[in-house]
């Protein structure tokens, strides 16, 4: 097992891997404590080569795998890439491309909604893939046997799981369903909290438009601040206390000693000054600048129209052995139950041809199902 701990053993590992026409790629990581995940392993194969790179070795820099991971000659083969891409994302600005995420491909191909690696490698290769490891602590040193030979199979069993989910894909002509779910990977908003835009990981229902200004800012300051500390969000002002103090709106140490929410003595302290001036900010942002969170009643379709959509669907991913959220969300149906035109996924491309123009002409009532041995069939009225 190659274990590079060198900047000149990972020069010459991604050198060798920017030949390959993909690289598999799966890291290790640890953000229990921190804001930002700690990279603590990254794992890499591509065809007859592969290793475990150690970002945590003394001197080691990784410029010349980041390199690797912007060649646009080479594909990155990731499962469920999301958080991998997170890691990547910091240490680069970028999103590594082309990207080719295994659990989209396999929803795309039948393999149902959102399959773990073990049950996709399993079915494909049939690997066996020992778990054990897996919630251990990959920050310490020395890595035993059984962390590594598990950290390895994260992708030596994707390499061999890619092409065969590529060439189901190609086969089916189906590449084209998933490449637009790889370019929505590349967006920066998934990887990245922009402080002033932290507000809207907090639930606003029954905030009311007075305390909507100074919960904003007091989103903004916790997120600035956790990004600065490289501490978790809640550590430094957890959601129950941003509600309160948005409610409370102190205006002194004073007041703010008496919030039930910030424990004795931290009125007193930095963060206490801190959380004082952006309940000021707050305060002082025009009723015109302020967002609408007023939700009009929202307007819900019949239960029996979305009862025979789901049917319908059901039927239809069935039919092209296609994973349903692929394809429509609960969201999605209850939009197109309301609005032909409803600006969703699965009215457009090859959602429509395989599931959107089918749900209008029934809701239209120009499409009818009837039941034949037990199977949904479609009837044109």
């Amino acid at each position: 097992m190659r274990i590079i701990k060198t900047t000149a053993e990972l020069k010459e590992f991604s050198t060798a891997l920017a030949e390959k026409p993909f690289v598999a790629v799966d890291t290790e990581f640890m953000r229990e404590k921190t804001y930002w995940p700690i990279l603590c392993l990254i794992q890499a194969a591509g065809e007859g080569e592969e290793a475990i790179i150690d970002p945590l070795a003394n001197g080691i820099d990784l410029v010349p795998f980041l390199e690797l991971m912007a060649d646009q000659s080479v594909t990155k083969v990731f499962h469920a890439a999301r958080q991998d891409l997170e890691i990547f994302y910091q240490l680069m600005n970028a999103v590594p491309a082309p990207l080719f995420d295994t659990q989209i491909a396999a929803m795309a191909c039948g393999f149902g909604d959102q399959i773990g690696y073990e049950p996709l490698m399993r079915t494909l290769v049939r690997a066996k893939i020992d778990k054990g490891s897996r919630f251990t602590d990959w920050s310490r040193r020395p890595l035993s046997d059984a962390q590594l030979t598990y950290a390895l199979s994260d992708v030596t069993y994707l390499r061999e799981a890619y092409p065969i989910l590529k060439d189901k894909l190609e086969k089916n002509n189906r590449y084209h369903w998933v490449e637009s779910e790889m370019e929505a990977l590349n967006d920066p908003g998934l990887y990245f909290v922009k402080p002033e835009n932290a507000w809207k990981r907090l639930k606003l229902k029954g905030v009311r438009p007075r305390e909507l200004g100074p919960l904003m800012k007091l989103a903004e300051w916790r997120e600035k601040e956790a990004q600065a500390k490289d501490t978790p969000r809640n550590r430094v002002l957890k959601d129950d206390a941003i509600y309160d103090l948005a409610r409370l709106r102190p205006s002194s140490v004073k007041d703010l000693g008496r919030a039930r929410s910030i424990s004795s003595g931290f009125e007193k302290s930095s963060a206490g000054g801190g959380i004082l001036e952006a309940i000021d900010e707050g305060m002082k942002i025009g009723k015109d600048a302020l967002p609408d969170i007023d939700q009009p009643e929202r307007q819900r379709p019949p239960a029996d129209v979305l009862d025979l959509m789901r049917v319908l669907l059901k039927r239809q991913c069935e039919k092209y052995d296609v994973a349903p959220k692929l394809i429509a969300i609960a969201a999605d149906l209850e939009a197109i139950a309301l609005d032909d035109n409803a600006d969703v996924p699965a009215l457009s491309g090859w959602r429509r041809e395989v599931f959107g123009e089918a749900a209008l002409k029934l809701k239209r009532g120009e499409l009818a199902m009837k039941l034949k041995n037990g199977a949904v069939e479609l009837v044109e009225v």
